[in-house]
């Protein structure tokens, strides 16, 4: 049976007195049959052996008269004894047979047809008596023998005929026999069943002693189950009844007494529920008002910050951009210094400002995830290059690696994807102070629409102990929670980026030992898009030559593969000197390279000594070349060598700018051929509309960096009415203005053009808000992309580029912009290699060729830069080595880095590169004593052979 089913009613069972009954009766009646059949079988046999006897006593009694009566042949004296023998006893009838069975005299009625013949009864032996037994009589033959000693002799049934008189038969009638039986029966039967009878109604009236308390009993349980718990037993006349009664009345006790409290309990409960019903019924009400007042308060509080990060963001976007023209106007070394820090804050202060939006969206649950296409080699290039700069400025190896079963044409977010990798990178080289940061990049699973990708971000840094690693992933928290602590920040990063990676059904962990470095790792599932394929063809260059030198294990595996993807065999050389001598050798000459690709860092030839190869090869038409540099770095010999021989490119070196840079110097380049950038930007016409004079002028600055000379209009009706004048190739419109804002005259805009039949203008938001589906509502009113404030060069170019496809691929010529300002005039010491072939030159104390480059070559500036930096000198010395005396080395730490700084915009490359070992060494918390006295000591022969 099922479990789950309804149990069956059970069958009725039999009560107490039917089983006395039955246990008393069923062995009594089995007794008394048993004893009743047995005596009556008794009485019976004792009946037939009567009726035996009675027969074989009239035969033995008739016999001899008979015999008597055939010898004398008197044979009517025989009738008369025949007939007085009819008298006794169960005789019927009895018949004189002559020797041949013939009748002579026969008494009483006909006899019945002979039975069968009995057997086994010895007490008619030697007698020659046979007896047949039928169904209603038994017959007795007797032979009636001539000599009368016959009797006593064994008579046989072969006997001689002339030895038998005749024959006597008597028969006898069952009637009384069976009358007999039948009373015995009946008698017995009748005894039985008044012994049975006499037993149950015994039985039955002690059973009533035993049920009739038992039902009480039960009677009592049935009134106690029903709730009537003051029922009480009485005595039962019986131990076992009496105590059972005493545990029924002790349990109706029992039941009572909790009954009361029970009753007791739930009244108290049910005003206590009463009341807590009124509580809740109040909580309820203030509840409905909290939820109304918090749903409102969200409203606010989402509208506030939008508002506030649209009011952050502009004035921060004049900030940045008005400090970046005014870095490339004249000013005085201090006045660099001094921008430079209004710079960092502002970058670091628009960080805080978008971690803190981002966590809130996230926290909101307001975040929407895109579904585009992208390149992920692409994605992954674009933010090596964003942060190359910090790596570089520390000596860190920064290198990307894709396998290459990885497909790269992916759908997702890429923007999201690209935030998480930012985090991930700019955190790992936040923690490393040397060695490398590296990306690693597998398809641990894919199939035709999918597929499972695996991003590690490793790094050589200070690992992380498990204590930290545990609380790295938690909001508000860093790894160093110091006082001291250097590395900044909101503790945001790493928490938007796993709740970002959980948001797109991932997983990211970490793996780190102390002192062993970090692996920060991720894995997303995301879907294969063909519109986001590579589109470089498959080894252009196939059967070229060329060679490497790079001294970093991971950047050279990383430009091999490039390399070897686009056709090239490549020969690897340990340093320049071996190429230079494999290029010009007169024994060993390589003819068959075509393309060099060297690296002016991490070696121990010094740049100058490496640039100055490169020109000769340039010069002799001897291999083309390709310097690689860090962001950090620039040399005035890179701007002396023909371009259309020598290409310069910044770490990291990724497959597209590889591709564009070789194929510009060993192929047939279309880019080449275009007119110049100034030629083709200042036939495009762009509108910028904005209700912020400092954006507008900031955008017509950047624009006229790249060639464009823009429309400019302060509101949306301004945009609309300058429209129906002249036609535009682009614009950029803000989002928030007053009276109709960027929305409102896109949407009007649309309509406009679907009326008139024109192809639409490419529309790029500007906006500063960070929370909400911006993206969603600027697509939807009409927009075709959007750019985040504070606004670049570099983003107005890439915008140009995509929606009109006439955007310089480079910088300006005349103004750099913010990258390069950083890339071409902050240059850093030479790091030799382990094993360098000779020791590098000496750094110079003054080298006026710096300086002025780094005063983008205003003589007047340089000198005052120089000026100001020996000025200060004196009590820079002062100040350090009383701080080095008294040991307090956050003080030294704080005077190197002041000093470091100013260093950097003169040409002091020994004072400059001592500065750094010694900043380096303090940040560390190293022994660093002989490095600031070697500060000092600097410091004292720059003075000296200034003033000589």
């Amino acid at each position: 049976m099922n479990k789950l089913d309804p149990p069956s009613r059970p069958r009725r069972s039999l009560g107490i007195k039917a089983r006395l009954l039955m246990i008393t009766l069923i062995p009594t009646g089995l007794m008394a049959l048993a004893l009743g059949g047995y005596f009556s079988w008794q009485q019976v046999r004792e009946v037939e052996q009567q009726l035996l006897q009675r027969g074989l006593m009239t035969v033995e009694y008739l016999q001899q008269p008979a015999a008597d009566a055939l010898l004398g042949g008197e044979i009517s004296l025989i009738g008369p004894m025949l007939g007085a023998a009819l008298n006794h006893t169960d005789v019927r009838a009895l018949t004189l047979y002559d020797a041949n069975m013939q009748e002579l005299e026969h008494r009483g009625p006909f006899m019945y047809p002979a039975g069968e013949p009995v057997t086994g009864i010895d007490m008619t032996a030697g007698t020659g008596l046979q007896i047949q037994r039928g169904k209603n009589s038994s017959r007795f033959l007797m032979p009636l023998l001539a000599s009368l000693d016959l009797p006593n002799r064994t008579l046989r049934l072969d006997v001689e005929a002339d030895s038998i008189l005749g024959w006597l038969e008597v028969e006898l009638s069952h009637g009384n026999m069976l009358l007999h039986r039948y009373q015995t029966l009946l008698a017995t039967l009748v005894a039985i069943i008044l012994s049975l009878a006499l037993t149950g109604l015994v039985v039955s009236i002690m059973g009533r002693r035993i049920s009739d308390p038992v039902a009480r009993i039960n009677n009592a349980i049935r009134q106690i189950s029903q709730g009537h718990f003051n029922v009480r037993l009485a005595g039962q006349d019986s131990r076992e009844l009496d105590d059972l009664a005493m545990g029924v009345n002790n349990m109706a006790q029992t039941m009572q007494s909790a009954q009361g409290e029970l009753q007791q309990n739930i009244d108290q409960a049910t005003d206590d529920l009463r009341q807590t019903l009124e509580t809740i019924e109040i909580q309820n009400i203030e509840l409905d008002l909290a939820r109304k007042t918090a749903q409102e308060a969200s409203r606010i509080k989402s509208e506030f910050l939008a508002n506030m990060s649209h009011e952050l963001r502009t004035p921060l976007n004049g900030i940045l951009g008005f400090s970046n023209l005014l870095q490339r106007s004249e000013l005085n070394g201090r006045q660099q210094e001094y921008l430079s820090t209004i710079e960092k804050s502002a970058d670091n202060l628009l960080a805080i400002i978008n971690e803190i939006l981002d966590f809130s969206k996230i926290e909101a649950g307001k975040l929407i995830l895109e579904n585009l296409a992208f390149n992920l080699r692409d994605l992954i290039d674009d933010t090596l290059t964003m942060l190359a700069p910090s790596a570089h400025d520390k000596g860190l190896e920064l290198v990307s690696i894709i396998y290459r079963d990885t497909p790269l044409g992916l759908r997702g977010d890429p923007m999201r994807l690209k935030q998480i990798l930012a985090n991930l990178i700019s955190n790992a080289i936040k923690f490393t102070h040397e060695g490398s940061v590296s990306v690693r990049v597998m398809a641990e699973h894919q199939d035709v629409d999918q597929v499972l990708l695996r991003i590690s971000v490793n790094d050589t840094g200070i690992g992380l102990s498990p204590t930290q690693q545990k609380s790295l992933f938690k909001a508000f928290s860093q790894a160093d929670n110091s006082i001291s602590r250097q590395t900044g920040g909101t503790g945001l990063g790493l928490v938007i980026s796993k709740r970002l990676v959980e948001q797109m059904h991932g997983e990211i962990g970490l793996r780190s030992q102390p002192g062993e470095g970090s692996e920060f790792w991720l894995t997303l599932r995301l879907g294969r898009s063909a519109r986001g394929e590579d589109e470089l063809p498959e080894k252009p260059l196939l059967g070229m030559r060329a060679a490497l030198v790079e001294p970093q294990l991971l950047s050279r595996q990383m430009l091999l593969h490039s390399l070897e993807d686009i056709g090239l065999s490549v020969r690897v050389f340990d340093n320049p000197q071996q190429l230079h001598e494999a290029l010009t050798s007169r024994t060993n000459r390589d003819d068959s390279l075509q393309l060099a690709l060297i690296s002016v860092r991490h070696t121990a030839t010094p740049p100058g000594d490496t640039l100055e190869m490169a020109r000769q090869w340039s010069e002799l038409n001897i291999c083309k070349t390709i310097v690689l540099t860090d962001t950090t770095e620039h040399y005035p010999l890179l701007d002396q060598l023909p371009r259309s021989m020598c290409q310069t490119m910044s770490k990291p070196v990724y497959t597209r700018k590889l591709y564009r840079a070789v194929m510009h110097l060993l192929g047939n380049d279309p880019v080449v051929t275009l007119p110049p950038i100034q030629q083709r930007c200042h036939a495009l016409r762009v509108l910028c509309v904005d209700d912020h004079l400092a954006n507008l002028k900031l955008l017509e600055a950047f624009l006229g960096d790249i060639g464009v000379t823009p429309l400019l209009a302060t509101s949306g009706e301004e945009a609309l009415e300058l429209l129906t004048e002249q036609r535009v190739d682009l614009i950029f419109m803000d989002v928030q203005m007053p009276g109709m804002d960027g929305r409102q005259t896109t949407a009007e805009l649309r309509l406009r053009e679907e009326v008139a039949g024109f192809d639409p203008i490419p529309i790029v938001a500007l906006t500063a808000h960070a929370l909400s589906s911006e993206r969603h509502q600027l697509l939807q009113c009409g927009m075709n992309d959007y750019l985040t404030k504070p606004i670049t060069t570099e983003q107005l170019r890439q915008s140009l580029n995509k929606w009109t496809g006439l955007a310089p691929a480079s910088k300006a010529p005349d103004l750099p912009s913010p990258q390069d300002k950083v890339t071409r005039y902050i240059p850093q010491p030479v790091i030799a290699a382990p094993k360098p072939p000779r020791q590098p030159a000496p750094l110079k104390i003054i080298d006026r060729e710096e300086g002025l480059q780094l005063a983008a070559g205003k003589e007047d500036l340089a000198s005052d830069i120089m000026q100001m930096l020996l000025d200060g000198l004196p009590q820079d010395h002062r100040n350090i080595t009383e701080a080095l005396e008294r040991e307090e080395w956050a003080s030294v730490r704080e005077l190197i880095h002041k000093l470091h700084g100013a260093t950097r915009y003169c040409g002091v490359p020994e004072l400059r590169a001592h500065c750094q070992a010694a900043e380096t060494l303090l940040k560390k918390g190293e022994d660093s004593r002989s490095a600031v006295q070697a500060v000092l000591d600097a410091i004292n022969r720059l003075r000296s052979t200034s003033s000589a």
